[in-house]
């Protein structure tokens, strides 16, 4: 095995790892990587070098494992039980921005934060994609499940996405291709957003500024952020507002374990006292339950749950 790609513990990698430049870590701790803090191991971690080194990887792995992209975890339930196959987590090299502002297209790598995405555009004088700033994740998440927030989505400024499918063919995707609803897209199963490119418009980055500065102070007052939380557990069914239902069902500060309803956000659970994910997801289950009992109304989750109870 060459040196250039570090596996530790000893362990047989599932493939040959010569000539490959990024880690590969067995049995790779996850909870530390998703925002609820909770969760299992993934059977192996692989940080590529850059896009070069993941197209590599995969064509060795070939389908044979199951792959899964991890951002910044911060709408994911990881199970208690860890991820089978492989989880692909996106560094520095996926996290360019580059913007023409001519076209005003802005082009990003699959790692790069939606904070940082809309800040490049403001200084650009693109306007359209402030809306990221309010969305805690990476454009690859983003991209996958049509993310959005205070009024406009990922369907609205998507151009295309080039992704790395699990046998490590590359392609790039208009977004009509991606059939985008409510927090949902047609990409395939185990495919890896490596970058995406977002058309905006000419505006003033005073004007872009202000309304981003906007969405920070609503997020600030109306959402638990500097708590261990998931961000948004279920969709908006139509015509309502998630929050609503769950305050209306009396699951405010609802406790099982170490998991709590958010009292600040309804629609927000929290890992209060050292939850477990099944805490948590048992928690949400509770809460849909109850929201079905008051209203009749089915709740779906917005948060990606993976990996083995």
């Amino acid at each position: 095995m060459a040196p250039d790609c570090a596996v530790e513990g000893g362990i047989e990698a599932p493939i040959d790892t010569e000539g490959l430049r990024g880690k590969l870590t067995p049995q790779a701790p996850l909870a530390k990587l998703v925002w609820f803090k909770t969760g299992g191991k993934a059977d192996w971690l692989f940080e590529p070098e850059d896009r070069a080194d993941l197209e590599e990887f995969l064509g060795r792995l070939d389908g044979d494992l199951p792959v899964m992209a991890l951002g910044l975890g911060s709408n994911m339930i990881v199970r208690d039980g860890g991820v089978p196959g492989v989880v692909i987590k996106l560094g520095k090299p996926f996290a360019d921005v580059s913007i023409d502002a001519d076209s005003c297209i802005v082009e990003c790598g699959g790692g790069a934060h939606g904070i940082l995405v809309a800040s490049a555009a403001r200084d650009a004088g693109v306007a359209g994609l402030e809306f990221m700033r309010g969305i805690p994740g990476t454009v690859g998440g983003f991209v996958r499940m049509n993310g959005g927030a205070y009024g406009t989505e990922v369907a609205d400024v998507l151009v295309d996405c080039t992704v790395i499918m699990p046998n490590g063919e590359c392609h790039t995707l208009p977004a009509s291709d991606l059939q985008y609803s409510y927090r949902h897209s047609a990409l395939p199963e185990g495919a890896v957003v490596v970058s995406a490119r977002f058309k905006g418009e000419p505006g003033d980055p005073e004007v872009i500024g202000a309304k981003m500065d906007e969405i920070a102070e609503a997020r600030e007052n109306s959402q638990p952020l500097r708590t261990k939380t998931g961000g948004s557990t279920f969709k908006n069914p139509p015509g309502e507002k998630a929050w609503q239902l769950v305050d209306a069902a009396g699951c405010r500060g609802l406790k099982m374990g170490g998991a709590q309803v958010s009292e600040k956000h309804t629609n927000f659970l929290l890992n209060v006292d050292n939850a477990t994910s099944a805490d948590i997801e048992g928690l949400g289950e509770e809460v849909k339950r109850r929201v079905y009992e008051n209203s009749g109304i089915e709740l779906e989750w917005e948060i990606q749950r993976v990996g083995r109870p």
